[in-house]
C-alpha cells in the first residue's frame, strides 16, 4: 500500500472513535435533558409543598398563640378582681396615704402651737410688747 493510503486509514481508525462518541452522546445528552427538566419540575412542586406547610405551621401557632393569650387575659381579669376582693375584706381604709399625712401635720402644727402658748407665758409677752 501506498503511504498516503495508509495515512488516511490510521487517520480514519482514529476519528472513528470520536464520532461514535458524538454518537451516543446525543441520546444521553437527550435523557440528560429530560432527567434534568424532570428534576426541575419535582423540585418546583417541592418547594411548593414546603412553602404550604410552612403556612400551615404558621397558622397553627398564630391560632395556638391566640388561644394562649385570650387564657392569659382572662387569667389576669380574674386575679385583678380577686386581688380587689381581698384588699378591700381585709383593711378597709379610712383615709388615703395622702390624707393619713395631711392629719398627722396638722396635729403636729397643733401640739407645736400649744407648747408654744404655755412655754412663753402671759407676762413676758405683755413686757416684751411694751418695750
Amino acid at each position: 500500500m501506498r503511504q498516503g493510503s495508509l495515512s488516511l486509514l490510521l487517520c480514519l481508525l482514529l476519528l472513528s472513535p470520536l464520532a461514535q462518541a458524538e454518537e451516543e452522546s446525543t441520546p444521553l445528552s437527550l435523557s440528560a435533558g429530560a432527567r434534568i427538566t424532570e428534576l426541575q419540575q419535582r423540585l418546583q412542586d417541592s418547594e411548593r409543598q414546603r412553602e404550604a406547610l410552612v403556612q400551615q405551621l404558621q397558622n397553627a401557632d398564630n391560632e395556638r398563640e391566640s388561644a394562649q393569650l385570650t387564657r392569659l387575659r382572662q387569667e389576669n381579669q380574674r386575679l385583678k378582681m380577686a386581688l380587689k376582693e381581698a384588699q378591700a375584706s381585709v383593711n378597709p381604709r379610712l383615709l388615703t396615704d395622702q390624707q393619713q399625712w395631711f392629719v398627722t401635720g396638722g396635729a403636729v402644727a397643733l401640739v407645736a402651737l400649744l407648747c408654744g402658748i404655755f412655754a412663753s407665758g402671759s407676762h413676758r409677752r405683755r413686757k416684751q410688747w411694751l418695750n
